[in-house]
């Protein structure tokens, strides 16, 4: 199968028909607990039949799509640890030792690990998806993160995988990702989006301490100030600001719309690729699901962009799609319930009564 193009994609984008949310929450009604009971779970499940158009909603084969890639703006002593780290984390998820690891396999998910630019080789014989558009960006402080043709290639990665994953059966999407220096590519994405100052919206990331905290505000702030003006268009963003696997999470989104499956968004990073993603096309928000609240302050301003609210807020700052394998879980258990609970009628329960006392 060969994968759509990104303007393939963007032309086969349509949204979600809100006759089905309503066809959705009538049948909540039929179901064996008083309206409402089961909270935002309902929501959750409702906008899963919604999103496939059906009052059977599945969620079968549940697979995170991790995308790592280096950024060139390490250059600037914007984090505590080594460039080298990513391609070692990346071993280190194809060898299930990583955080994501043991919550996929606790989550019975599938992992898909996509190498699309780290900087340091990685052996041969590993269990990884290679589509390396370049050893790492350059560092965005002098000049553009990527091409544009780069930036375009990356996301046509992403929308390569989220074609192969529906081909093979999989109705429940998540994205994580992996790049040291990550949190500062979306810091500055997030300045450009939102107009907020880099203090606004830098924070922490890996554990930076006070000196390295300073480095990075600057290094955001300096980015933003070179590029903004030239940065309005999506893909201009993603290319001066943004990072391969931003990209291609980019991609995986605007794909996940274009082949209606619900695709949850793990963290800061990822939500500043969904944020662009929407930036293409504002429908794409209807297949978006908000994992969890980071505390990395730029977190919440994106999420008010995007009008989600997040699923868990568990002080998470991870990354590598943990958040979003969480919330995936808890979405297969609203989905389960939507479908398998009896009717009132099936049960011979007696519904709520319509009549005043």
């Amino acid at each position: 199968m060969m994968p759509d193009s990104l303007e393939q994609t963007l032309k086969t984008i349509d949204a979600v028909d809100p006759n089905w949310m309503r066809l959705a929450e009538d049948w909540q009604l039929h179901l064996t607990k008083p309206p409402g009971s089961l909270g935002r779970l309902e929501e959750i499940a409702n906008r899963c039949a919604a999103i496939g158009e059906t009052l059977s909603p599945k969620v079968d084969r549940p697979r995170i799509l991790l995308f790592a890639g280096d950024h060139g703006v390490c250059e600037e002593g914007i984090s505590p640890y080594p460039q080298s780290v990513t391609s070692q984390m990346v071993l280190n998820f194809a060898n299930g030792g990583a955080a994501i690891n043991a919550l996929a396999k606790a989550c019975q998910l599938e992992l898909v690990v996509v190498d699309v630019g780290i900087a340091h080789p990685l052996p041969p014989d590993i269990d990884l998806v290679r589509r390396p558009i370049a050893p790492g960006t350059r560092n965005f402080c002098n000049q553009p993160a990527m091409s544009l043709d780069h930036a375009k290639l990356a996301m046509e990665v992403g929308i390569e995988m989220v074609a192969l994953a529906c081909q093979e059966g999989c109705h429940l999407l998540g994205v994580g990702e992996m790049g040291i220096g990550n949190t500062t590519a979306a810091a500055a994405v997030t300045a450009v989006l939102t107009g907020l100052a880099a203090q606004r919206v830098v924070g922490r990331g890996t554990g930076a301490d006070d000196a390295c905290l300073s480095r990075k505000i600057r290094a955001v702030q300096k980015a933003v100030d070179l590029h903004k003006t030239v940065a309005s268009a999506p893909l201009e963003l993603l290319a001066r600001l943004g990072g391969f696997e931003l990209a291609a999470i980019c991609g995986a989104c605007l794909a996940a719309a274009r082949f209606r499956r619900p695709i949850v968004i793990d963290g800061f990073i990822a939500t500043a690729a969904a944020a662009v993603a929407v930036e293409f096309d504002p429908r794409v928000r209807d297949y978006l699901f908000a994992s969890h609240r980071s505390p990395e302050p730029g977190h919440m301003f994106l999420l008010e962009r995007i009008q989600h609210r997040p699923l868990l807020d568990l002080e998470m700052r991870l990354g590598e799609g943990t958040g979003a394998a969480l919330a995936m879980s808890l979405i297969r258990c609203a989905v389960t319930a939507f479908t398998q609970m009896a009717t009132f009628e099936s049960a011979q329960v007696s519904g709520p009564s319509s009549s005043k006392k």
